[in-house]
């Protein structure tokens, strides 16, 4: 292994000086991986990921991995990931699209184990005819797995939810997964100034026996896993189990919050929050929102902006706080169910206000001028 420096999470957040280089979002995410301290990573290609996790194999080979391999298809890999989490190693691995979908049942498996995985996912279309275009549906499927989900805007956004998330998902009122979600080709293959710290630092190694439930391995009895299983009795017993356990975990990732403030600086941020007409996006839609505010400015037109960090745990007291002064409040999206608009919807007080749309989706790209544009302008008349 290369020798690296452990540094507090705070030193390599926020004070360590870095240099700006011009990555991918791919090439941003092996950098992010490079300082995580990683035990073990393990991988299986599917567009737009394939490139980002061959980087992390290159890591292993120059000795910033402990421990690579391959699984035989998404599932496989997200199980072994989940194997390599219980016996209290740091794991990372990506995915996208209909991988995602193949490894469905894995992502609340996860949450209800506890474990502390970190994975990337890499947004792409999943329908058919085929798609290997940008679009962020999948993310409707994983809003109630219990993940913790981040929403990457930028490279750099990429770079720095990645490693803060090792360190949100392992804290001990936490410890559950957190999902680092990109927009696939938009951030995954666009090359971009990022600001990243010296190779010669990295994060502090997981501590397992912090975790909130038994860690298995051979120095401690795994207690969790029982010969007489009350999952498999229709009882009062299993009934009251899994309800309270299920609470548990929405109450881990509410306890995520106050982690998420002091690493991300909140789960949103604002421009022009004071505007009657708000854009609120998350993802890539958050740069094309900020291209037709600039032009709607050049009009005299008065537009904010609320870029959503996390939808999970989302933002609800922001959200609501901040529409409550705004006539209008559009929620431009790259998937066609409008599965944010919804989010935004249940929280807003009056959500007449809140424009669904525009949409794009299938791979389609959204030119500012002729979609946010123009509903800026129809919601300022």
């Amino acid at each position: 292994m290369i020798e690296q420096k452990i540094v507090e999470p705070e030193y390599l957040f926020f004070r360590a000086d870095r240099e700006e280089v011009f990555i991918t979002g791919s090439e941003a995410l092996k950098e992010a991986i490079k300082r995580a301290n990683v035990d073990m990573a393990i991988s299986y290609p599917i567009t737009p990921q394939s490139e980002s996790m061959h980087l992390v194999g290159d890591l292993y080979a120059e000795g910033y991995v402990r421990e690579y391999f391959r699984g035989e298809n998404e599932f496989a890999v997200m199980s072994a990931v989940a194997g390599a989490s219980m016996g209290g190693v740091r794991v990372f691995t990506a995915t996208g699209g209909p991988g995602t979908l193949r490894a469905f049942e894995m992502f609340p498996a996860w949450a209800g184990a506890r474990v502390p995985v970190v994975c990337a996912f890499m947004t792409r279309g999943v329908n058919s005819p085929l798609s290997i275009q940008p679009d962020t549906i999948e993310m409707a499927f994983m809003l109630h797995t219990g993940i913790v989900m981040f929403h990457a805007e930028t490279a750099q956004d990429l770079y720095d939810m990645l490693l803060k998330a090792f360190v949100i998902a392992e804290k001990p009122d936490v410890h559950i997964p957190v999902g680092v979600f990109a927009d696939g080709f938009f951030v995954t293959h666009t090359r971009e100034k990022v600001k990243i710290d010296p190779a010669e630092i990295k994060l502090p190694p997981y501590n397992p026996y912090s975790s909130p439930v038994p860690v298995m391995d051979m120095e401690n009895v795994p207690v969790r896993h029982m010969r007489d299983p009350f999952v498999m009795k229709s009882n009062f017993i299993s009934y009251a189990a899994h309800a309270s356990w299920q609470q548990e975990i929405l109450a881990a990732a509410e306890r995520a919050r106050k982690h998420i403030h002091k690493y991300l600086g909140g789960l949103v941020e604002t421009e022009n929050e004071e505007a009657e007409i708000l854009i609120i996006a998350s993802g890539t839609a958050v740069s094309q929102s900020r291209e037709a505010i600039a032009l709607a400015c050049q009009e005299g037109l008065n537009a904010g902006l609320v870029k959503i960090k996390s939808i999970r745990p989302f933002p609800e007291e922001e959200i609501r706080k901040l529409t409550q002064k705004a006539k209008a409040v559009i929620v431009p999206e790259f998937n066609r169910v409008g599965w944010l608009c919804k989010e935004i919807k249940s929280v807003v007080e009056d959500n007449t206000k809140v424009v669904g749309g525009p949409r794009v989706f299938g791979g389609m790209t959204m030119p500012p001028p002729p979609l946010i544009l123009a509903e800026i302008r129809r919601c300022s008349q």
